[in-house]
């Protein structure tokens, strides 16, 4: 059933961005309140990647054949030291789920060997997992997360409790793409590692949104996007792997590295480090990614942090007053992104995860919001879910909370 909405606000009539939407290119017209999606890329970096092709373009041999290496080592270097981790297991991927395919698809199973994962996991990853277990004749045991969800212990506990003498990885997000919940990442992979398993993290939305010391989480992999909350060019992810497990991982696409008679960096960067020609400047811009957006408050990337995290959870707490719901989950599991359950027919729309639906194109076309209103496949509720970053206001979120009110009482 279509929702019809009357006396919509005209387009083109949009305010409320924050003081730093200058530095996006982001349509006036939109507020944007889905960064989460794909992020976006300030108009700097994004001068600085044009610069880059237009580089590599005038001289092909001598960007990619000659002076790529180097200038490859010294984005990850900086990289690495952002994230907490030594450059040389660290490689960079084109996406995270990029990340998670390379891990899993190079993983050796015995048939009914168990693969654990929660019932929040990506769509994406949770088909790769499907592919790998298949293949192997293994099994994905899914671990039941509510949502709401009233504390983070309920996690830690549900994934332990899941362990058999099979399980030989759990896949785990860092932040849940749907529920935007920071996970206990750190004390579900030392719970993991006490009973022997190991764990790939899914830090999609980690870098950049939290604080991220990845050694000190001590996963046996972890992979990250830089296009979400780095606002770095698409096309730009991490891939760490525990240095014992560097050995048995391997690219999806086996190109020149696989046969190299090079002895001065190990085979896992060799391998990563050309996977065939492609346009790597998304890449090097990285470093500047983290630069610029560092720059843009006194306190650097922890005030940044910290804004877009209270910006979050004063968003939440207006959209479940309008809607009528408490906060889904405590506020320490918030980051910069903040879902709120509208309830089962609510707006008497149909929802999925993956596609658009009634209320988020009336939010989109008739009052300029661009914000996703999905499905939670757990659970009969549709859920908005809202995004933080410092181009974002508290008037934009005011509005959307107005919007919802009059909506749900239509």
């Amino acid at each position: 059933m279509s929702v019809e909405v009357r006396g919509a606000r005209a387009l083109g009539d949009r305010s409320g961005a924050s003081e730093f939407a200058s530095h996006w290119g982001i349509a006036p017209e939109v507020a944007f309140l889905n960064h989460g999606s794909f992020g976006a890329c300030p108009t700097r970096v994004m001068e600085l990647q044009n610069e880059l092709r237009v580089e590599l373009e005038r001289q092909p041999l001598e960007f990619l054949h000659r002076d790529l290496e180097p200038r490859m080592d010294a984005a990850r270097e900086e990289v690495a030291r952002f994230v907490g981790v030594d450059t040389d297991d660290l490689v960079f991927v084109p996406n995270a789920t990029t990340g998670v395919n390379s891990v899993l698809r190079s993983m050796q199973l015995e048939p009914g060997d168990e693969l654990l994962i929660t019932s929040h996991e990506y769509n994406a990853c949770r088909n790769a997992l499907d592919f790998v277990a298949e293949r192997w004749d293994a099994r994905v045991v899914v671990v039941d997360v509510p949502f709401p969800l009233e504390s983070p212990e309920l996690v830690v506990d549900a994934l332990l409790g899941a362990v058999t003498d099979r399980t030989k990885l759990a896949l785990v997000d860092h932040i849940t793409s749907l529920t935007g919940m920071v996970m206990p990442v750190a004390r579900i992979v030392r719970g993991l590692a006490e009973h022997g398993v190991d764990t790939l993290v899914d830090g999609a939305h980690g870098p950049g949104m939290v604080p991220l010391d990845i050694v000190e989480i001590d996963p046996a992999y972890y992979t990250g996007n830089c296009h979400k909350w780095l606002c770095s060019p698409k096309g730009a992810a991490i891939l760490y792997v525990r240095r014992d497990l560097q050995p048995s991982v391997r690219p999806l696409t086996i190109s020149h590295g696989a046969n190299s008679t090079r002895d001065d960096r190990s085979r896992f960067q060799l391998e990563f480090g050309w996977t065939g020609t492609d346009d790597p400047t998304a890449y090097l811009c990285v470093p500047e990614s983290i630069r610029f957006m560092g720059s843009l408050l006194p306190g650097g990337w922890p005030e940044l942090m910290n804004r877009n995290r209270k910006l979050a959870l004063d968003a939440r707490g207006l959209i479940c007053e309008a809607v009528g719901v408490d906060p889904p989950c405590p506020d320490g599991m918030i980051g910069t992104l903040a879902s709120v359950p509208l309830g089962p027919g609510a707006f008497h729309f149909k929802t999925t995860a993956l596609a658009f639906d009634d209320i988020e194109k009336v939010l989109r076309e008739e009052y300029g919001f661009e914000v996703p209103v999905l499905a939670h496949p757990p659970g009969p509720a549709s859920i908005i879910r809202v995004a933080a970053q410092i181009y974002n206001s508290m008037p934009q979120y005011a509005e959307l909370a107005d919007v919802l009110k009059t909506l749900l009482h239509r």
